[in-house]
């Protein structure tokens, strides 16, 4: 692995090969054990804390939009369409989103994954309405159509320029009605001790560090609504972070 100051990109901008990560990724076996590089273990505690963080922000947003004491005790409504991004074989399609939402379009490069996620509907699941092969740098969502854009462990493949582009063509819609709409990034966070940036060269990626997460997103045109530490994970991995993003 290799490491660089934190707003410095093109050393590790120019060694990011989406072939070589598409490589890796296809050679990869479709279960949890390998979605989570050998710790299938972290994926209850992941999803509960995804959960808790939804939920505190749409209570939030809906608390905004209503005048009654008694607001944050309703049930929230569910949110009309919502985008899972670097999918997978549908962890946290199965695991949240169809929990939460009417429709889930999924976007996942690898079609092996996407074909395990929908061999692996079963009933009650709510619907997913389309699954998109393409890697976030060639992906244009439909303007303004989404209520949630959820992005996890995915967006380190993108270049800081693919990112913020990513970012910038992915509208939630911002105006009423509600519930509020928001892009959500969910990523593992550099632990070099100067907050440099961390390439990794197995899979073609890098770890972000905060500043750097914060200085994009900035860039973006997003204003950061929320965010929180994911608690519960194994010492010796990445800390994760959550991002709760609005247009500005």
């Amino acid at each position: 692995m290799t490491s660089e100051p934190p707003f410095s990109s093109s050393a590790l901008d120019a060694s990011i090969d989406h072939t070589l990560a598409l490589e890796y990724w296809s050679a990869i076996p479709s279960d949890l054990n390998g979605m989570l590089g050998g710790y299938p273990q972290t994926s209850r505690v992941d999803l509960q804390g995804s959960a808790n963080f939804l939920t505190k922000l749409l209570r939030r947003g809906a608390s905004t939009r209503s005048t009654t004491t008694s607001s944050k005790q309703t049930p929230l409504p569910p949110l009309n369409r919502v985008a899972d991004c670097g999918a997978g074989i549908g962890r946290i399609t199965k695991g949240l989103l169809l929990g939460v939402a009417r429709t889930v379009d999924v976007v996942e490069p690898v079609k092996k994954f996407t074909d395990e996620l929908v061999s692996g509907l079963g009933s009650g699941h709510g619907q997913v309405s389309a699954v998109i092969n393409l890697g976030l740098q060639d992906w244009t969502p439909e303007p303004y159509s989404y209520n949630l854009i959820w992005n996890q462990w995915c967006l380190g493949h993108l270049t800081d320029a693919q990112l913020v582009a990513y970012l910038r063509r992915s509208p939630t819609p911002n105006v009423p009605p509600p519930p509020p709409s928001y892009i959500i990034v969910k990523e593992n966070l550099s632990t070099d001790p100067h907050q440099h940036n961390i390439y990794d060269a197995e899979d073609s990626s890098v770890t972000r560090s905060d500043a750097k997460f914060r200085a994009l997103f900035a860039e973006a045109r997003l204003r950061l609504v929320a965010t929180e530490v994911q608690r519960g994970m194994p010492r010796e991995l990445y800390p994760v972070r959550m991002y709760a993003l609005r247009p500005e």
